[in-house]
């Protein structure tokens, strides 16, 4: 076979093949339809449940098994994208109306999660049997072939009312997501029955029955205002509080209780809470708090703060909206698959195409159900028409050779070859026109049927029928009957299956916080070699100062309501509040310097640190490992940025030591290779900090500079040079940007 090669250009295959792989992402995994409100792996779950029978009123199954099949049949990407649906779907603290009926561990609202799928089982809930699954046998929704074409499943589930609302979506997509919250199922139902009665109905208008999402984990929604541009555009931003009670405490103390949480704060989110807490006590913001427990159970969320009698509680719950979680946004983007394609829709898109959607669900469920009544009507006027010439029936099939004969003598009345007793029964026999279901049926008719019971039963059947008949025809024909008919099912849903409101919606006003200033007081730094942090007070450090300054790489005093300067060897400044770092005692461990600052220690180490307050009274001397040098006035380090840079740097080259300048008089730059250079201090030029700087010492091509020492007149100054002692005082002085004097010991 000759080979044939296709030159095309790599761009447009990129951008065609990146394009068919959003479109499948968006399309096929990660946004909902706006129909069901189900992304196809949740589609699929429900739908294999529903085959595999695993009904609100059958015994639990393996969640394993569920996956499996699931996996095998219709969503080839993996068991785990699988059973996180499945999971979430039985989960109230996510979902408005839990679609699945989860046993075993299926995970809390404080972010433990599920078991694995081996050990949980689950079962469809009556709603899902009833609301989505129900009317899939009666052809109501098109099948498509899956993954493999070997088994069909359904493009969409038949579901009676706007899941999209009620159970709202989160997804990630390519290039785009959705955040749709959750809202009540009585007030959704209420909307499209508003709806379905006037087309022309306002978002506004639909507000009077939708009156804000309706989270599971409750909270007050405190921008009621913005909600109806948030509903009209499908986006916007719902701030939302957690639920707030006071209640006396022991010995005239009072407790903070929080019973409800806001709805992003579900899952791991609600330790992080309970550590901002701890955290308010422990960098002094907040003195109040006496003791926090976490007393939740599966009766609901009860986290207690306790306080202290004299505690101002309103000043302490609104600190509590502004430096926690406990007031927080929920995003609201509605976008969904609707007609083939993704969009961000208003609350009136959504329930319109969820409207349009049932229509079309009722006009083929009716159409389907008259077309089998009509096909029963024909038969059962056929066995009664049979059942008033029995006797000629009768005598047809005793007269007849086989089946065959007697169905064209009742179809089309041939005669010929069938003996009947009379000639007229010959001659009304050729006068039967029976349909070939008719005959059919007659042909399989029981002899019980002629019973005059029966018969009646027959007569009854049929009138029934007949009653059906004119029912969906006028359900089909007369929109008004197909509204009234899917009220009705709204309205059993509603009153079945809704609860009251959770969620408050209000208008609150911003939560103002009046941050007590601190008592400013004389602490200690103390930073050890591994980079943990704390401050203590004077008077302790004065008891342990032998042992501070052993322990300690880095020990000064400063003010509470100062700021910390690190200096690190990459040239970055990272500041820190001196309140932001733990208070307490000698023997405390502290905190690593990362948890409270910008510093990344996988990446840098601390070259020095000083207080502000400090550095504004003094000069700065950088020496880097290539030699560089500048002074630098402290001022330009008084600075509100959490990082800045400090110094400039040449490529390959860090800061091996920076210190205050007061009283130096020389100083000696020591490299690898063992070449020392000494020189006045005032030879340093001052620069600015984002400026390189000059020249110390002039090294070799591999050689750098390695330690830094400074001399102060009146005093001796040696050091351990290769575990000998070197008077740095002997060194004869030189000039800068010297090559220095080799040192042999």
């Amino acid at each position: 076979m000759e080979e044939k090669i296709i030159k095309t250009e790599y761009s447009e295959v990129m951008q065609k093949s990146y394009i068919d792989y959003a479109m499948s992402v968006i399309i096929a995994r990660a946004l909902p339809d706006a129909r069901d409100g189900l992304k196809p792996v949740q589609r699929r779950v429900l739908y294999d449940m529903h085959e595999l029978g695993i009904r609100y009123d059958r015994p639990y199954r393996k969640s394993a098994r569920i996956v499996g099949d699931t996996m095998g049949k219709y969503h080839p990407h993996g068991d785990s994208s699988i059973y996180e649906a499945l999971v979430v779907m039985t989960q109230e603290f996510k979902k408005g109306l839990p679609l699945i009926d989860g046993h075993g561990n299926f995970g809390n609202i404080e972010g433990d999660g599920a078991a694995a799928m081996r050990y949980t089982e689950a079962r469809l809930y009556k709603v899902t049997q009833e609301a989505f699954l129900s009317d899939l046998d009666k052809d109501v929704v098109d099948f498509i072939p899956n993954f493999d074409e070997t088994e069909k499943e359904p493009a969409v589930l038949p579901v009676k009312f706007p899941n999209l609302l009620v159970n709202g979506s989160e997804g990630i997509a390519v290039g785009m997501a959705t955040s749709i919250p959750p809202h009540n199922l009585g007030e959704v139902a209420e909307a499209v029955k508003a709806y379905m009665l006037d087309e022309n109905i306002t978002t506004r208008e639909l507000m009077k029955y939708i009156k804000g999402p309706d989270f599971p984990t409750g909270g007050i929604v405190i921008n009621k205002d913005e909600l109806l541009g948030i509903y009209e555009t499908g986006t916007g931003k719902i701030k939302i509080r957690g639920k707030v009670d006071i209640e006396k405490g022991k010995a005239g103390k009072t407790n903070v209780v929080i019973s409800q949480i806001p709805y992003p704060m579900v899952g791991a989110n609600i330790a992080k809470f309970l550590l901002d807490v701890a955290a308010l006590s422990e960098t002094k913001k907040t003195q109040d708090i006496v003791d926090i427990s976490n007393q939740s159970s599966k009766e609901g969320i009860r986290i207690v703060i306790e306080l202290k009698k004299d505690a101002d509680v309103d000043n302490f719950i609104n600190m509590l909206y502004k430096k926690t979680r406990l007031e927080d946004t929920f995003g609201v983007n509605m976008l969904a698959i609707a007609d083939g394609r993704p969009e961000v829709m208003s609350l009136k898109q959504i329930i319109r195409h969820n409207a349009e959607f049932q229509f079309q669900v009722a006009a083929r469920k009716y159409a389907n159900l008259l077309a089998k009544e009509r096909d029963r009507k024909e038969i059962q006027e056929g066995l009664i028409k049979a059942c008033n010439v029995i006797d000629l029936v009768i005598e047809i099939l005793r007269g007849s050779k086989d089946r065959a004969m007697a169905k064209a003598c009742l179809v089309e009345g041939k005669v010929e070859g069938i003996k009947f007793r009379s000639r007229e029964s010959k001659v009304m026999a050729a006068q039967l026109n029976f349909t070939e279901k008719q005959a059919n049926a007659i042909l399989e008719m029981r002899l019980y049927k002629l019973i005059g019971l029966e018969l009646e039963a027959l007569i009854n059947e049929h009138e029934e029928t007949m009653a059906n008949i004119y029912r969906y025809e006028d359900i089909l024909d007369r929109r008004e009957s197909m509204i009234q008919v899917i009220v009705n099912e709204l309205d059993a849903i509603r009153k079945a299956y809704a609860h009251p409101r959770k969620t408050v919606i209000e208008n609150a006003a911003e939560a103002v916080y009046v941050e007590k200033k601190a008592e400013e007081m004389e602490v200690v730094f103390l930073m050890d070699r591994f980079g943990y942090t704390r401050t203590i007070d004077v008077s302790a450090y004065e008891r342990n100062r032998e042992a501070a300054e052993a322990e300690n790489k880095y020990v000064f005093p400063c003010k509470n309501t100062g700021r910390v300067c690190i200096f690190t060897n990459t040239g970055q400044l990272h500041t820190v509040k001196v309140m932001d770092i733990p208070f307490g005692k000698f023997r405390d461990k502290g905190v690593p310097i990362d948890n409270i600052s910008n510093f990344n220690g996988e990446k840098e180490t601390v070259t020095a640190a000083f207080s502000q307050t400090s550095l504004n009274l003094y000069r700065l001397i950088f020496v880097t490992a290539l030699g560089m040098m500048k002074v630098v006035d402290g001022g330009e380090f008084d600075v509100a940025k959490r990082t800045v840079a400090a110094t400039k740097l040449l490529e390959g080259d860090e800061v091996i030591s920076a210190v205050v300048l007061n009283e130096q008089k020389q100083i000696v730059l020591q490299s690898r290779e063992g070449y020392f250079l000494k020189f006045d201090v005032e030879e340093i030029p001052e620069k600015k900090k984002n400026a390189v700087g000059v020249r110390g010492m002039k090294l070799g091509e591999k050689d750098r500079i390695e330690h830094v020492f400074y001399t102060r007149s009146g005093t001796d100054s040696f050091i351990t040079y290769k575990e000998k002692t070197l008077d740095l005082g002997k060194l004869k002085a030189a000039k800068r940007d010297g090559k220095g004097t080799k040192v042999r010991v």
